[in-house]
């Protein structure tokens, strides 16, 4: 399932979403891709440095009170960045146009932390160091965030998604339930943390989610536009 768009309109320009839309490209094209490998070891985030648990000679770049905001406007490869933008752009400037865009960016940043902390819980909880030691880089877990609150502010809005080859429109509710229930389905299979070299951290995903589902209301300062149709 691949979503094309919405049918839900703003009432203004969503300003904070499109910024963080052009930063993360910006990072991305004009820092990490001249030397990929160099900008994960300098700023991306690792939990095992949270416990000091890093095995020796494993620790890599900043400390983890820097990475774990750097590592939200990381990617390890375009299509991450592609989703992961393209997502943020559909459902994201409606929840910013619902919460305003200060509350907006605080809320995004937010959720990355929640997310951070959620997926370094469980891998230092059922992983080894070994895996705590695997770098995490992504803006998955904000963009996550996102995701909770579209689904508790317009669950029935349409969404066109590609489906295979067909184009339909389903149901917000749906679409994010399928979403969601994929992350749980998907973390218990991969329960310690992303693996090198391009695995996914679903426990970031579940916690930034959950975030935004029970927060959202708190940073709500008027409800979105319905739906066109």
């Amino acid at each position: 399932m691949f979503p094309i768009k919405d049918n839900v309109p703003t009432r203004s320009f969503p300003i904070v979403t499109v910024a963080l839309i052009a930063i993360n490209f910006a990072v991305w094209i004009f820092y990490q891709l001249p030397n990929l490998d160099g900008s994960v070891v300098e700023y991306a985030y690792q939990p095992c440095e949270v416990v000091s648990s890093c095995p020796p000679g494993t620790a890599i770049g900043h400390d983890w009170d820097v990475t774990w905001l750097t590592s939200m406007f990381m990617h390890g490869s375009w299509l991450h960045i592609i989703g992961n933008m393209l997502f943020l752009w559909i459902f994201g400037n409606n929840v910013e146009d619902a919460m305003g865009p200060i509350r907006f960016l605080g809320f995004y940043l937010l959720s990355g932390i929640a997310a951070t902390a959620a997926q370094t819980f469980v891998t230092l909880w059922a992983g080894t160091n070994a895996d705590a030691a695997v770098p995490n880089l992504g803006a998955s877990g904000a963009v996550s965030g996102v995701l909770g609150a579209y689904l508790l502010l317009l669950p029935t809005a349409k969404v066109l998604t590609l489906i295979l080859y067909f184009l339909i429109e389903v149901p917000a509710f749906l679409f994010l339930g399928f979403w969601f229930g994929f992350q749980l389905w998907e973390g218990g299979f991969s329960i310690v943390q992303p693996q090198s070299g391009g695995g996914v951290a679903f426990f970031a995903h579940i916690g930034g989610f959950v975030f935004g589902v029970l927060t959202i209301r708190l940073f709500m300062v008027r409800p979105p536009l319905r739906p066109r149709y």
